[in-house]
């Protein structure tokens, strides 16, 4: 017997216990307000959070199944190519994810998170790999989820039909523009939701990740919408998955908010704790490499390691803006110093690429802590 499409009811939902999640909502809250904190007293978050900007779109991406590392993509920008064309495939992905970040981030300076962002993310998520038909555009068909190749009679979840879509995706923006409670709540709410109404044929897992930092830039939690909640979803996927499944299959909506709330808590604490060292490693750069290279360009330098940590030399004297004499010795300097490697010898005209390792170490972290 054929299962039939789930139809959620209409937000804002009726049956949040909130005596329950008092705990939680107070504990992540403090947490959150910590992070943000430590946003607010970082000068230059743009330059600084940039690794891990990039590592949230790796994980995010590779939920949905990509194999690209941020590694790969580092050295795919720094001018290696992809061993194949499905690897070239998934760092295009994740490249497309970075670009979606960085146009909501100038959208939100002065805007607000909308529909019309959310579809012009999905357009700049799709383009140009698996799904670029459907960017930026509402499904018109029923999709399902279910195993790789299985027929819609072997789905493990059937979201709304395509028709029902307009009228659940307006009720989903009026509570995200409405009053709540608790804005964590009703995070978690919107996220389940979108999740439920699965409204793109494809990228409804990484835009739903996406609106996080997002919503909570919008609400005035953070300053700076660089909270990195997919390595918490990636940690504890199975749950992940099945706390979203247990909202269609028994109604179970509560046991979704502990679980975002748990995980909005505990992803904090390892954000500030990544992003502490990050900006230690920059103010231990500031000390170190003007005693090394003894150049006027010293902070130039810093910025361009922090910026990209692993990088080829035209890029780095490119990205810089030193002299190319200069840029050459100051890099023999600072492999000399141990302050970066070498990790593939300069042959013809592909220059040499090199590796900030320490900050590169840190990013790709992806413990507990």
């Amino acid at each position: 017997m054929r299962a039939e499409p789930f139809i959620p009811d209409p937000l804002p939902p009726l049956d949040i216990d909130w005596i329950r999640h008092i705990p939680l909502i107070g504990s992540a809250n403090a947490a959150l307000a910590r992070f943000d904190g430590l946003l607010r007293s970082i000068q230059n978050p743009d330059l600084l959070l940039t690794p891990l900007i990039t590592q949230e779109a790796v994980i995010s991406s590779r939920i949905e199944g990509t194999q690209a590392t941020m590694r790969d993509l580092l050295i795919f920008e720094a001018g290696k190519s992809a061993v194949s064309n499905e690897k070239r495939q998934d760092i295009r992905e994740v490249m497309n994810y970075q670009k979606a970040l960085s146009h909501a981030q100038e959208q939100m300076m002065t805007g607000h998170l909308s529909w019309d962002l959310i579809l012009s993310l999905h357009e700049i998520l799709l383009d140009g790999v698996r799904g670029s038909s459907f960017g930026g555009s509402v499904r018109s068909i029923q999709n399902y989820i279910g195993p790789i190749g299985a027929p819609i009679e072997k789905a493990t979840y059937i979201p709304p039909p395509p028709d029902l879509l307009p009228e659940m995706i307006h009720n989903w923006e009026d509570y995200l523009l409405g009053p709540e409670k608790d804005v964590l709540v009703q995070l978690a709410v919107l996220k389940g939701q979108f999740e439920i109404i699965h409204p793109f044929c494809d990228g409804n897992g990484r835009i739903g990740r996406m609106i996080v930092p997002l919503f909570l830039m919008e609400k005035n939690l953070l300053s700076y919408p660089s909270f990195y909640i997919s390595a918490y979803f990636d940690r504890t996927r199975e749950e992940y998955y099945n706390r979203l499944l247990h909202i269609s299959q028994s109604g179970d909506l509560n046991g979704w908010i502990s679980y975002f709330l748990y995980a909005i808590r505990d992803q904090a604490f390892i954000n500030i704790t990544r992003s502490s060292q990050i900006v230690a490693l920059y103010d231990e750069m500031k000390n170190i490499i003007p005693q090394v290279i003894r150049s006027q360009y010293s902070i130039a330098v810093i910025d361009t390691l922090f910026q990209r940590p692993i990088v080829s030399s035209s890029d780095f004297i490119e990205i810089s803006q030193i002299p190319p004499e200069s840029g050459k010795r100051i890099l023999l300097k600072l492999r000399d110093a141990g302050i970066i490697e070498i990790i593939q010898e300069g042959k013809g005209r592909n220059p040499s690429i090199y590796q900030f390792a320490k900050l590169v170490q840190i990013v790709e972290n992806e413990t507990s802590l």
